[in-house]
């Protein structure tokens, strides 16, 4: 048994806590900020498991294709039922698993762990998109890792939310300016980078703190937990995560992905 008596409040416990939080309401769409945090059935989902998987390559050797491969598919495989997308579900299966062109936020939801590994933009860029490029190899599932780890980078290092807004639309043309109430009425489930990513950075942009992040995020309704891993990602580079919200996350994991978190931990933060 692993006691977790302190971790750091920043990190990849942003994306986790999201994650879990909104694994609720990934099926059961809400529109309002008004909600449990943290219910029986809040648990981990595949958001959480590749983000851990990213977290090990870049433990054991951030520079190997096949690496991050081979990690991608042992967390995958160790936990087949956390609710894939059809053609990674396949890409598992493979013995020698090829890109297979998917534009969905697979890639962004799982990209975190660079951003607190490289020690430049450049460096995070690169090593996100080779974090993408395995599977998602799509122009657009790529720009979803980078414009998210670009994010994460920058309020990491201490840029505001004007600057990271703007950045982003330019180097990325994302459109920013779309306020939360607007997009709700209409906003419906939808697992694009493109459809996704913006929207969830915008959950940031308008955040008053960690949780109003997740919150925004999960209020949207659609693909609430990936929505709120991208958004609290980012946010908690911004802010601390509160220790009521990520001790509750982390002991929703199980002792294997538990210990990833630790080490990631323990070796970068």
């Amino acid at each position: 048994m692993i006691f977790v008596q302190h971790i750091n409040m920043k990190g990849i416990i942003g994306a986790i806590s999201g994650d879990i939080i909104g694994s609720t309401r990934e099926f059961n769409s809400i529109k309002t900020k008004d909600f449990n945090l943290f219910t029986k059935k809040s648990t981990f989902t595949d958001d959480t498991i590749m983000t851990l998987a990213i977290a090990n390559w870049l433990i054991k050797d951030k520079v190997s294709k096949r690496v991050l491969v081979d990690e991608l598919k042992y967390w995958g495989n160790k936990y087949p039922n956390a609710g894939y997308g059809g053609m990674f579900n396949n890409w598992l299966k493979q013995d020698s698993p090829q890109a297979y062109g998917s534009w969905a936020n697979g890639s962004a939801m799982r990209v975190s762990p660079c951003a607190w590994v490289g020690e430049s933009i450049e460096e995070v860029q690169n090593l996100a998109y080779k974090s993408s490029v395995v599977t998602h190899n799509h122009p657009e599932g790529i720009k979803g890792a980078l414009a998210t780890a670009d994010a994460i980078y920058l309020a990491r290092i201490g840029a505001k939310k004007q600057e990271i807004k703007d950045h982003i639309e330019v180097r990325y043309q994302y459109d920013l300016d779309s306020k939360l109430d607007d997009i709700r009425p209409y906003y419906d489930f939808d697992v694009s980078c493109a459809g996704s990513v913006p929207e969830s950075i915008i959950c940031f942009l308008e955040a008053k703190n960690f949780e109003d992040a997740i919150r925004n995020a999960v209020s949207l309704g659609g693909d609430a937990d990936t929505q709120a891993a991208i958004a609290g990602s980012i946010a908690s580079a911004y802010w601390d995560v509160p220790n009521g919200i990520a001790f509750r996350a982390i002991h929703r994991l199980d002792y294997d992905l538990l210990r990833v978190f630790i080490d990631f931990d323990e070796k970068f933060m």
